[in-house]
């Protein structure tokens, strides 16, 4: 992993410049209610799926992520880290995020975005 690969006085930049990016905020936000699909993500923030994956990457690198695939889909969340550096930015970043009016509303709108598995195969739509 990178960010396992920097030096410890390294390590804590990192972690601060993954975390300076408002679209990984609002990723980590909507991945803060559970597991989730890139789908969903795309939809909610209605950035393009490239970007979102982009960003989901740089997560992954700083260890903030996990993904496991789901047939053709990848799913994300919260990765549990071991470094109490990183779990005290973390919980303080929850907090935050929980009291957030534009965070909330962002949460509220991915509950109304939903992937939907029909005969097919997965079908994207949205409740709204």
């Amino acid at each position: 992993m990178y960010a396992m690969a920097l030096s410890e006085n390294a390590a804590p930049a990192f972690l601060f410049k993954t975390l300076s990016d408002p679209t990984r905020l609002r990723l980590l936000n909507l991945l803060a209610c559970g597991e989730t699909c890139v789908c969903e993500l795309t939809d909610t923030l209605r950035v393009v799926q490239p970007k979102v994956s982009r960003h989901l990457a740089y997560l992954k690198r700083a260890g903030l992520v996990e993904a496991h695939r789901d047939g053709k889909w990848m799913h994300y969340r919260w990765a549990k880290h071991g470094d109490p550096l990183v779990r005290h930015v973390l919980a303080g970043l929850r907090e935050w995020m929980a009291r957030d009016d534009r965070m909330n509303g962002e949460r509220r709108i991915r509950d109304k975005v939903c992937c939907r598995i029909n005969g097919k195969g997965m079908k994207r739509t949205s409740n709204k």
